[in-house]
């Protein structure tokens, strides 16, 4: 036998017991198993030990059977492992060694019964054992049985002190956390040596929230290696301390792949343009063989889309080996950059990659449809979502909400009584989908035959709302009444509904009543200037202005849509000089006001227009719709509203053509000139719809005897041939 390979058996640290006589090549396929399995090369191991085994019929030594029974663990082959240990001679089974990779088999194939029995029938525990059984409790979820058999070794070693930690870590509780300090204090000093130990310490210590003394204990320790620092970066990051993380990043010399992963984490959870800035800076820097890393390269696109960039994140994704992961993360950065096309763009690629999609992505698809709000095209995308994923409480959520904000309540309700047993979330959704589409009195019904328990802030905000926008003050006000905990929200919710009815008085003692026990809330001041510019009412809008500049100076941003709605009063009462010299006052400050878009299908394409919008290849054909409905609708006794315009008019502009030019009425004239029979119109704005636009939406759905529905930024309006609005003129 060779010197060298002697040596190596010597060094090994595994004991060989031999339990009968073998001859020399059994010896070097141990080794070479051996070799195989520290390369991680398990399906070779056990090709060898296969050929071994057919042209031999000698009996194995335990070394080959553990090596055997550890690859076997280590690819989860269940079947295999089974075959070999009804292989092993009577004697051999009760070899220390070989139970306790026959333990590791069965914990990590998920036969925990078997191990169990295996574990209770040794007659001489090794720690080995323990830590097989505590790996395999950690493994099946079992992490309190781990704690327990933890507790019933006398001298825990390094390997099971660094399980427990593990374990206390996965728990991330309390009782978790008095377990990891009492442990950590009695071990040892030299297991502090440890590093991989100090390692799982530090983990446990910060996932079960103790950050302060886990940053102790790094800082205490003179030699530091990757896992400490990716462990505290976890950490911060879990603890909602990203900045932390980033800053113990740039300490880090030669960060390796997992610390960079951890970084692009930090990043995507502060979503700024510094985490942004800093996620383009490193990943500019990193080795071209971290490139190779899918997990990185995941990690990467998150915190780009994260942070806001889907245009390089869209760059980035184009390279990268595709997945359901990909391409769910990238949708889901369109979703929140209010980019649906781009989601169903990104749907048909993953039909081109043959990826099939999962739960997460047609909860992505509905939602952009929901954004969209076009029947036709949501209706020929959900009859193809498999049946499977329609009954999951998620999807189901996501189509009651789709369907409202289509404007399809009658698809919404048959959703919705299909439910067996609606939850929380699925009240609520019905409660605002009602009231989304001007139903209030069928939202009340339906918040009163939900239970008690669901009965939350987001669900009283929802029929609290639905009263608001129907009108039913009185139904409100009992309510808001029974309500024990009234939180800012739900105080907002009620003074837009009695704002919106012209109750100011009773709105202000609302105001008035939560100041008492709370600073002034900036949102129930804008809903009560939002009712006074219904009312038109010029004192009361400036009065209000007033207070909301004294209370919230600093809040330049939200003051924005503040000054818009009090430069619309002054232009909705002919103050057209004063409304500008606000507007005027607005544009110096370097605020913007959002501009006004509506979107719409048709024959399957989104369309997408800016008021008075000449992108469009044929906005000459538009525009001369646009004059063929103006007619239509003079002719039909329409007058053009000038209080709803809120500028002065250039020299070549009339009343007529700046109302006519608004937004949702080039999407309408666009649909007649591609479809003039049509007889159902849908258009998505983001912004509220104007009076005048209102009214001639009324007309026009009853001169050319077209539905038109139309989702503004507060509601979905659904105006009938009979020439009537969902919301019977109460916007």
């Amino acid at each position: 036998m060779p010197k060298k390979l002697l040596n190596h058996r010597l060094t090994s640290r595994i004991v060989f017991v031999r339990l009968s006589v073998t001859i020399p090549s059994d010896f070097d396929l141990g080794i070479q198993m051996k070799l195989l399995n520290d390369k991680k090369q398990f399906k070779k191991a056990l090709e060898l030990f296969d050929t071994y085994m057919e042209k031999n019929n000698q009996t194995l030594s335990s070394y080959i059977i553990t090596q055997a029974l550890k690859a076997c663990a280590q690819i989860g082959d269940f079947q295999r492992g089974s075959t070999i240990h009804h292989l092993i001679p009577s004697r051999t089974k009760d070899n220390s060694y070989v139970l306790t990779s026959l333990i590791h088999l069965y914990m990590q194939c998920g036969d925990v019964t078997r191990a169990q029995l295996l574990f209770d029938s040794a007659s001489k525990k090794i720690l080995q054992m323990y830590g097989a059984m505590m790996k395999g409790y950690i493994k099946n979820n079992m992490a309190n049985k781990a704690i327990d058999l933890f507790n019933e070794i006398k001298d825990p070693d390094e390997i099971v002190t660094n399980l427990l930690f593990n374990v206390c870590a996965e728990l991330k509780t309390s009782e978790a956390l008095s377990l990891t300090k009492k442990v950590s204090s009695q071990m040892p000093k030299s297991f502090y040596s440890n590093l991989r130990l100090l390692t799982s310490l530090l983990d446990a210590l910060i996932k079960c929230g103790d950050v302060t003394h886990a940053q102790s204990l790094f800082d205490a320790s003179t030699k530091k290696i990757l896992p400490m620092y990716g462990a505290m970066m976890k950490g911060y990051i879990n603890n909602n301390m990203a900045n932390k993380a980033i800053d113990l990043f740039n300490k880090i010399q030669n960060p390796d792949e997992v610390s960079i992963i951890i970084l692009f984490n930090a990043c995507a959870q502060l979503g700024t343009n510094e985490a942004l800035n800093l996620t383009k800076k490193v990943s500019s820097q990193i080795p071209k063989s971290f490139h190779s890393n899918f997990h990185l390269l995941t990690s990467l696109l998150d915190a780009l889309i994260q942070c806001g960039d889907c245009l390089n994140a869209e760059i980035l994704f184009s390279k990268m080996k595709k997945s359901v992961i990909g391409y769910a993360n990238l949708m889901n950065g369109f979703l929140k950059s209010n980019n649906p096309a781009k989601i169903l763009s990104l749907f048909n690629q993953m039909k081109i990659d043959n990826i099939e999609p999962d739960l997460i992505i047609y909860f992505y698809i509905i939602k952009a449809l929901s954004q969209i709000g076009d029947y036709s095209l949501a209706q020929s995308i959900v009859e193809k979502i498999p049946n499977y994923f329609l009954i999951n409480d998620k999807i189901q959520y996501a189509l009651v909400n789709m369907w409202d904000k289509i404007g399809c309540i009658d698809r919404a309700i048959e959703i919705f009584e299909k439910i067996p047993e609606p939850n929380q979330i699925e009240y609520g959704s019905m409660i605002n989908s009602y009231g989304l589409n001007g139903m209030g009195i069928q939202a009340v019904e339906l918040y009163r035959q939900m239970s008690s328990e669901f009965m939350n802030e987001s669900n009283y905000i929802c029929v609290l709302n639905a009263c608001s926008h129907s009108g039913l003050v009185d139904q409100a006000r009992s309510i808001f009444s029974n309500i024990q905990i009234k939180t800012e929200k739900i105080y907002t919710t009620m003074i837009d509904c009695l704002s919106r009815a012209s109750i100011f008085e009773e709105a202000h003692k609302l105001i008035d009543e939560f100041e008492r026990d709370h600073s002034p809330a900036l949102p129930m001041y804008r809903a009560l200037l939002s009712g006074a510019r219904n009312n038109r009412n010029i004192h009361l809008s400036q009065t209000i202005f007033d207070r909301i500049k004294k209370l919230f100076p600093e809040l330049t941003n939200s003051l924005t849509s503040a000054t818009v709605l009090l430069a619309n009063v002054y232009a909705s009462s002919g103050d057209i000089e004063k409304a500008l010299d606000i507007r005027i006052q607005l544009t110096q400050t370097g605020a913007k006001k959002k501009a006004g878009l509506s979107w719409t299908i048709v024959n399957e394409q989104l369309f997408q227009f800016r008021a008075h919008d000449r992108s469009h290849p044929r906005s000459s054909e538009i525009y001369a719709e646009l004059e063929k409905i103006s007619k239509e609708l003079i002719e039909h006794g329409h007058e053009y509203d000038s209080s709803w315009i809120t500028r002065l008019l250039d020299k070549d502009e009339t009343i007529e053509s700046v109302l006519c030019g608004h937004s949702e009425r080039l999407a309408i004239a666009w649909n007649f000139v591609v479809n003039p029979n049509a007889t159902r119109i849908q258009v998505t704005k983001n912004l509220r719809v104007c009076g005048d636009c209102h009214q001639a939406k009324k007309l026009i759905a009853a001169i050319r005897q077209c539905e038109i529905i139309v989702r503004d930024a507060n509601r979905i309006h659904h105006f009938y041939t009979n020439g009537q609005c969902s919301c019977n003129d109460y916007f």
